[in-house]
Order: structure tokens, then sequence, then C-alpha cells
């Protein structure tokens, strides 16, 4: 088999060849049909991300990403084989050939959270792509049956989005649905934000205001069906929000997580708003602290999303035909490329690998 590997933070990937993996225990081997290029792959090709005020940067290796790691957790593949340990009950009818989405965000297995179906947030993570290797490569292998989802006829290249954005998306819109009546906020318009574009129509939602700095990616939201859009650096935005809002702005929700993006956020919610932060752009909470009782806002992080809510998402995107967002297919060859390109900006929607 063929990979790309993180060797050294911050230094090109490296291309491997090894020998194909052979399923054991309730492990399944897939071929790569597809995987996303992720922004938190740049975290962790970095090496880790900027906590603010004044804290050491968060090291990804203190955190137990050892190297060289395999990245890729937005993946979708063909089941080639299953391990021994796998009965017919753990398959739920997924066969040799079908196609799958890879739910990445895995726990320990063994915590209460793991045990209620909320892997993503177990305190000892064992992601995919992050913690054990993924979907950078022509195949790779999944530890259970129960993270295959099967595709049912979706395209695996614009599908595999799903397993991170799509589903990140999915969760952080979940937690505002009270307030799908008024238009709400979204900060950012990069593969989450168009995402969160397509998902809030399809739930019902009155639609949104999308705050980006960049125009190209504004344009991209208006063309996704976005009710406005704002540049985030202009001196007016707070008055933009609140005029092309019409009315008391009741959730907001942060794909960009940085310190100005957090505040213009807060800055623009109602009393009793919402604020969720989903990105880690990174950097410091730039709140007065007294206005956050005074405006009685609440502030929510939103982690991925767990197995449950990716399933729902799939069944949403089937039962409502929901049009995938802008993706890039390039050659696994050009992983490195397709890094650079979303680091500098120069990418629509999503760059997807396939092997």
């Amino acid at each position: 088999m063929k990979s790309f590997q993180v060797s050294d933070f911050n230094a090109a990937l490296t291309e491997v060849d090894q020998p194909t993996p052979q399923p054991s225990g309730t492990q399944v081997l897939i071929k790569v049909r597809a995987a996303g290029v992720c922004h938190s792959d740049l975290h962790i090709w970095e090496g880790g991300y900027d906590l603010g005020h004044g804290r050491k940067p968060l090291s990804l290796r203190d955190r137990g990403v050892s190297l060289p790691r395999t990245m890729g957790h937005e993946t979708t593949g063909e089941v080639l084989a299953f391990g021994p340990e796998v009965t017919d009950a753990d398959k739920s009818g997924l066969s040799v050939g079908d196609v799958a989405l890879v739910y990445p965000w895995l726990g320990c297995g063994k915590c209460a959270t793991c045990l209620a179906g909320d892997e993503n947030m177990c305190l000892k993570p064992n992601s995919i792509g992050v913690y054990c290797d993924g979907g950078y490569a022509d195949h790779m292998t999944v530890p259970h049956p129960k993270y295959l989802l099967n595709l049912r006829g979706l395209d695996p290249v614009t599908a595999a989005p799903y397993a991170c954005s799509g589903v990140t998306t999915y969760s952080a819109l979940k937690k505002v649905e009270a307030d799908f009546n008024t238009p709400i906020v979204i900060f950012g318009a990069g593969g989450l934000g168009l995402m969160a574009l397509s998902l809030l129509k399809a739930m019902g939602g009155k639609g949104a205001i999308v705050v980006d700095i960049d125009a190209r990616k504004r344009e991209a939201a208006e063309y996704a069906g976005a009710l406005a859009t704002v540049d985030g650096g202009a001196p007016d935005a707070l008055e933009q929000l609140a005029a092309k809002a019409g009315g008391p702005i009741r959730a907001v929700i942060d794909l960009v997580g940085n310190a100005k993006t957090a505040q213009l956020g807060f800055d623009c919610l109602t009393k009793g708003g919402k604020l969720v932060i989903v990105g880690l752009f990174g950097g410091g909470a730039p709140w007065a602290l007294p206005l956050i009782p005074i405006k009685a806002i609440t502030i929510q992080g939103s982690y991925v999303g767990n197995l449950r809510e990716t399933q729902a998402l799939l069944d949403l995107v089937r039962a409502k035909n929901i049009a995938p967002i802008p993706v890039t297919p390039m050659p696994l060859a050009r992983a490195n490329q397709a890094l650079a390109d979303l680091q500098q900006g120069r990418l629509v929607g999503r760059a997807v690998l396939t092997p």
C-alpha cells in the first residue's frame, strides 16, 4: 500500500510504500476511495495551535499524537475484508464490495461515555487520522464494522467530508435548532460553512447570514444560498449584521474560532442568545465577563458529532437529496499540494484526495 505520512511537524509529507495490512480481530480492511483534506489536518501537520492568553501553543506531541502518522479523517472506502472475529451481527448488513463512510472519532471503547455512544467525547480519544493512521493512503483498516456507514449510492468523493465537516456542522446546528425560525449567523465560508448552509435549509431553518473576510468565499456562500454575507473585517461589520438580520440575532455558529470572530459573534447576539464555537483557529476569549450575565448569553463548544448524528446526517442527505459542497478532487500523490493550497486559502469548499 502507498500512504503519505507526517514524518516531522511542519515538513513535507513522506511517501511510504509498505505491505497492505490484513485485518485482525474485529478490524475491516477497506480500499480508500476518497479522503477529505480538513483544516484540522493543518493543525496536525503544523504540530499544534494557539491556545491564547500567552499560553504555550498546544503541542499535539504532548497530546499523544505520535509520528509518523498518516492523516485523513474524512474517508470513504470499499470494504475488502473482515477480520476473523467479525460476526454477521457486527456487519449489520455490510458486505464485501460495499462503499462506506468511515466514522473516525473513536474513543477508548470502554468508559461510560463510549458505551453511551459518545465516543467523540471520550477523554482518551483514538481518532482515525489523528491518533491512528487514516485515509491519506490507498488502503486502511477500521477497528470495527460499526464505524462504517454504508453510503447506499452516495458519491464517495463528495460524501467523504460528511465524516467531519458534515457531522460537525450538523451537530452544531442541532444545538441552535430552537432558533431556526429566525436568521442565524455563521462565521466562516469554507468547507464547514458551505456544508452548514445546505444542511440548515434541509433541516427547515429560515437561513443564515455568513461572515467571512474572503470575498471569494462570501461569493460561494451567496451561491450556496446564504441570506446575506458580511465582510468580517469591515469596520461596520456589526452594524451590517444588525441591518441584514432585520431583527434580534438569537444564534451564532463560529466555525473559525479566533478572537475577532468570537468577539463579533458575541456582540451581535441579543439578550438570551447562544454562541456555539466550533473552530480551532486559536487565540484567547475576548469578552468582557460582566456582559455574559448581563446579556444572559450561552457560550457552548461543539466538537464534531457522535455516530448516531453521523448516521442521521447521511439519512437526511438521502431523504432531502442535499447537494454536496464544492470539492476539488486531487490525486493522492498531490497530498502536499492540497495541504499547501488549504493553508494559503486557495481552496473553495474541500480538496478530496482520490487514490
